[in-house]
């Protein structure tokens, strides 16, 4: 979530970015979350060192390639901050919201036909309690803070930051850091490492959404508004 999309860039435009990265980053978790399992000989810690080392650097391509066009957001949380900030005009990220789901839906049945899965799937993965949903408060609220320091300050910086944030998290939270609304509706249909079971799906969306407004209230008097900020909102 940045100031790099670009204005010449029409919404059909932004729309298909958001849920053509949408798609590969889930892709990529789910793919490289089979691949590691297959791999691993049953040993899970493995399993999930593929899976984290394939998603913190996949997010890092993504964002380089969508940012200047739609914001790179693949996740209704960043959008949902970038419109409360005026960065985003509300019916602009009305529209991010269905583009990301669709796309992270797609790029889950993406992973389950390259690796021969069966394409519907509910997963039957258990993420249950109060520390699974803190733990996506965490990891939510880190990475917006992450977002919004590092393109106040550093806004190259960005891909990178994100990436490696992602990377860390997925050690440091006992949820393994799904930090996406989009992420987790999709990877609940999926049954294979990277699921979660619908039921645990609630609570990780509860969380998610507070973590993401919490960290943009404390940035917000954190942080403070660089000089000339923009007080409209983009189209």
């Amino acid at each position: 979530m940045s100031d790099a999309a670009a204005p010449a860039f029409t919404p059909a435009r932004r729309l298909a970015a958001e849920a053509l990265g949408t798609a590969l980053l889930l892709a990529v978790v789910v793919g490289s979350g089979i691949m590691g399992e297959r791999l691993s000989g049953g040993n899970d810690g493995l399993a999930l060192l593929g899976n984290t080392l394939a998603t913190g650097a996949a997010l890092v391509v993504l964002i380089e390639v969508f940012g200047p066009i739609s914001g790179a957001h693949f996740n209704p949380a960043v959008t949902l901050v970038a419109a409360l900030r005026r960065e985003l005009s509300w019916r602009l990220a009305a529209a991010y919201l269905p583009a990301q789901v669709a796309g992270a839906v797609l790029g889950v049945f993406t992973a389950h036909a390259m690796f021969a899965e069966p394409i519907l799937q509910v997963s039957a993965k258990l993420r249950d309690g109060p520390a699974q949903a803190f733990s996506e408060f965490v990891a939510t609220f880190g990475l917006v803070l992450t977002i919004l320091a590092t393109s106040r300050f550093r806004p190259a910086s960005t891909p990178v930051a994100v990436g490696l944030y992602i990377t860390a998290a997925y050690w440091f939270t006992a949820s393994t850091s799904f930090a996406n609304p989009a992420v987790t509706l999709a990877r609940s249909l999926t049954d294979t490492f990277a699921g979660v079971a619908p039921s645990s799906v609630p609570a990780f969306l509860a969380a998610q959404v507070v973590g993401a407004l919490t960290a943009a209230g404390l940035s917000a008097w954190l942080l403070g508004a660089p000089a000339g900020a923009r007080l409209t909102p983009r189209p």
